[in-house]
């Protein structure tokens, strides 16, 4: 269907629908201002022209044109596009989710210009009777062997390394300061020496092997170890090569643990005692597989809702996305790994990382689409709220964090995450949603003290 109109006098627009996340624009400037903007530019191009046999500013129209005349029409083209594109979109009251592409005619002196612009719209979301989508919670559970797990680990943390008597042999669990040359075929290779190294024996830290002939040493003794690296070690130079390492043991020390009881708990920093401390413990652990639960909770109701929607992803959006993907991998690994290894991801990730970022246009649009069928926006108190919240967790007073989101444009971002959590609200306040079972999870180790 074509919908036509006037922007101006000068302006015509008619918009037809392509699919239902593609409009096309055929717009069309009249004879007179194509003429003006030919003037325009020839006018422009007087003042700087340099040709010999003339003035600067002097220079006929005449002589512009024969000199100019093949290459102009590209620069008139573009301001024509430039000055008409926008009102041409609002008079087809079209919303723009990606930058549109023009195809233009070539103008002409003496003949109106017509261009078409491709413009991706937002598809118009159909959403379904909510009860129809399903959601997983995980229970949250907290054993009390989890909660010693990491009353130990807090335990292991505080230890101290004391030097043992000497003629002390060491065992497993013991640490060795080590001074170390590494060779292949006799010559000392790169990356296979150290002074002062510390190794904990039983950790696995070395290559395999080369602990355990190190077990039964003392400290002032000399002893050579014999490895092979593994055949997927890393540098080519390395790999499954048979090396031989000279060590000398500077040091044998034995790991010391606090003894648990309240004095452990109050050298941690906790104002009570030592169950006072797995109370606090149990809580932590609690508030992040409960965090954890509702991830999980709204990823699952989201793959129920995209599974149920079935509507057309603009392209350009999803191409955009793929490239924030792109873009976010590169910022993440660049300087961490190879920068050919970092490339071929990379390629990876365009060859075969499409669906994903459709993956995510969708949930996106039906994030929107329950958004505004529901009024949801995040109110300024709101996001104020969740300011504080961030900067509670780094240590910051929330007056800083709002001029620092400010200052680097995270306030959208925050409102966007803001209004996020009110969908994700509704969505597990209208689904049906069982408890299940939670997956093995590693959580207890990855608490902060």
């Amino acid at each position: 269907m074509a919908e036509a109109g006037n922007i101006s006098d000068d302006i015509r627009v008619e918009c037809n629908e392509t699919s239902s996340v593609l409009r096309s624009l055929r717009v069309e400037v009249d004879v007179a201002r194509v003429g003006r903007a030919f003037d325009s530019a020839y006018g422009e191009l007087r003042k700087s022209a340099n040709i010999k046999g003339f003035r600067p500013g002097k220079v006929p129209r005449s002589v512009l044109e024969r000199v100019y005349g093949p290459s102009l029409p590209d620069q008139v083209e573009r301001v024509l596009v430039s000055e008409t594109l926008a009102a041409a979109i609002e008079t087809a009251e079209v919303k723009p989710v990606s930058e549109p592409d023009i195809d233009a005619e070539r103008p002409e002196v003496g003949s109106p210009f017509c261009y078409t612009a491709r413009v991706e719209v937002k598809p118009e979301i159909e959403l379904p009777d909510l009860g129809q989508v399903e959601g997983r919670k995980p229970i949250v559970l907290v054993g009390d062997d989890e909660v010693e797990a990491e009353v130990e680990r807090l335990r292991q943390d505080a230890s101290k390394w004391v030097e043992e008597a000497e003629g002390t042999v060491a065992a497993e669990g013991h640490s060795l300061t080590l001074d170390f040359v590494g060779r292949i075929d006799g010559k000392v290779f790169q990356g296979g020496s150290a002074d002062g190294a510390d190794l904990e024996l039983g950790t696995g830290a070395m290559i395999p092997g080369f602990e355990d002939q190190l077990v039964g040493v003392k400290a002032g003794e000399s002893r050579q170890v014999e490895v092979s690296f593994p055949d997927d070690y890393g540098p080519d130079e390395l790999n499954g090569r048979l090396a031989q390492f000279d060590c000398e043991v500077v040091a044998v020390r034995r790991k010391e643990l606090p003894e648990l009881d309240d004095e452990f708990a109050k050298d941690l920093g906790q104002d009570g005692s030592l169950d006072e401390l797995r109370t606090r413990l149990r809580a932590d652990l609690e508030k992040t597989r409960d965090a954890n639960a509702v991830r999980a909770l709204d990823r699952s109701l989201m793959e129920s809702l995209v599974a149920i929607c079935d509507f057309e992803v603009p392209p350009g959006v999803v191409q955009g996305q793929l490239q924030s993907q792109m873009q976010s991998m590169h910022q993440q690994f660049q300087g961490q790994v190879p920068e050919d290894v970092l490339h071929e991801q990379l390629r990876r990730m365009r060859e075969d990382g499409r669906p994903m970022a459709e993956q995510r246009v969708r949930e996106q649009l039906l994030v929107d689409a329950i958004a505004v069928d529901q009024g949801m926006e995040a109110s300024s108190e709101e996001v104020d709220a969740r300011l504080a919240e961030m900067a509670k967790a780094q240590g910051m007073d929330a007056e800083p964090m709002r001029a620092m989101a400010e200052q680097q444009g995270w306030l959208t971002a925050i409102e966007q995450e803001v209004r996020e959590r009110k969908v994700y609200a509704y969505l597990a306040e209208h689904a049906k949603v069982v408890d299940v079972e939670p997956e093995p999870t590693d959580d207890a180790s990855t608490l902060g003290d």
